[in-house]
C-alpha cells in the first residue's frame, strides 16, 4: 500500500502541484477554478493631490465591493538577477587571473545597474476566480469584471494567454520570454505527421 502513495507521489508533474490544468479560452483553468487576469496600469500617487488621492482609493474601494471575490496580485515585471549575482561573486572570490576578475567586476557592476532600473518595475493584477460557469458565462462574467474595473477609472486589460504564460514563467523564474515557451513541455521538438495519425 505505501509502495503504491510513493508511486503515485513520484507520478504527479510540477503542473499538477500547482494546482493548473490548463490554459482557457478566456485564462486559466486550475483546480480550484478558472482565473482570470486583468492587468491594471499603477497611478504614481506621488505626484496627485490628496484629495485625487482619497479618489483614487474611493475608486478602488467601489471595485472591490462591486467584486467581492477578486483578488489583487503584485509582480516583478522583469527578471531577478540575485542568483546570477551570487554566482559571479563566488567567482571573484576563487578567481586568480586579474584580467578575468576585471571582467567579472564589470558583469557584477552591470547586473546592479540593471537590478536599479528595474527595482521599481511592478506588475499590479485583479484576478478573478470562476467555478461552475459555461463558456458564454465566463466570456459575459469576463467582460462585466473588466467594464467595472475600467469604469472606476482604472487602465485595464484581460490578459491572453502569451501574457499569461510571462507572468507564470516571470513567477517560477523560468524564463523572460514565458510567451515563447510550448504549452506542453517538449512539444517543439515533436511534430505529429499525418502518417503517425493513420498508424
Amino acid at each position: 500500500m505505501k509502495q503504491k502513495q510513493q508511486k503515485k507521489k513520484k507520478g504527479r508533474s510540477v503542473q499538477e502541484l500547482m494546482g493548473i490544468k490548463t490554459f482557457t479560452k478566456y485564462g486559466l483553468s486550475t483546480n480550484k477554478g478558472e482565473l482570470l487576469f486583468y492587468l491594471v496600469a499603477p497611478t504614481n500617487i506621488s505626484v496627485l493631490s490628496h484629495i485625487n488621492i482619497e479618489i483614487k482609493i474611493h475608486h478602488l474601494m467601489m471595485v472591490l465591493s462591486a467584486l467581492p471575490d477578486i483578488e489583487i496580485v503584485c509582480t516583478d515585471s522583469s527578471e531577478c538577477f540575485d542568483d546570477n549575482k551570487a554566482y559571479l561573486t563566488e567567482r571573484l572570490e576563487v578567481e586568480e587571473n586579474g584580467k578575468v576578475r576585471k571582467l567579472i567586476k564589470k558583469d557584477i557592476d552591470f547586473l546592479d545597474t540593471i537590478q536599479v532600473e528595474m527595482a521599481t518595475a511592478r506588475q499590479f493584477f485583479f484576478v478573478a476566480r470562476i467555478k461552475g460557469q459555461k463558456e458564454k458565462q465566463v466570456f459575459e462574467t469576463a467582460n462585466r469584471i473588466e467594464s467595472k474595473i475600467a469604469g472606476e477609472g482604472f487602465e485595464v486589460h484581460r490578459l491572453k494567454k502569451p501574457e499569461i504564460k510571462r507572468i507564470l514563467a516571470l513567477y517560477f523564474e523560468a524564463s523572460m520570454q514565458g510567451e515563447a515557451m510550448p504549452d506542453i513541455d517538449g512539444e517543439q521538438f515533436y511534430e505529429v505527421t499525418d502518417d503517425e495519425d493513420e498508424e
